[in-house]
């Protein structure tokens, strides 16, 4: 019976040693995965770069008491992304809060927004 030949999946050399053995090196193994993930990681770093962004100006603007009031252009031209945030929370009158991690924005009335920062703990 003929053993299967293996090979690296970056490189394509034939591989030698243990019989689940994907890579020749580290090298191969690290080219590969970055070769994989380079599209989807570029997406990633993108929107995690706008949610830093956003989170920046909501903490810049907050006051030390935790909430504001302030015009919805303020955000907006300072470079605040309206179309991205971590989370959401409806409370129980039913206004909808749009979280950049702990700083949360709620749309009012006639270009305003109310910025509060949550005070508890993530779970």
């Amino acid at each position: 019976m003929q053993p299967e030949l293996r090979t690296c999946l970056d490189c394509l050399k034939p591989l030698k040693g243990r019989i689940d053995k994907k890579f020749c090196d580290d090298y191969c193994r690290n080219a590969y995965n970055n070769r994989l993930n380079s599209d989807q990681n570029n997406y990633v770093r993108t929107v995690n770069n706008i949610l830093r962004k956003n989170r920046r100006i909501l903490e810049s603007i907050l006051p030390e008491d935790g909430i504001k009031k302030t015009p919805k252009k303020v955000l907006a031209e300072q470079g605040f992304n309206f179309k991205y945030h971590t989370h959401q929370y409806t409370n129980k009158k039913g206004d909808t809060y749009f979280f950049c991690y702990e700083y949360g924005v709620l749309m009012l009335e006639n270009e305003w927004v109310l910025i509060v920062k949550r005070k508890d703990e993530p779970a």
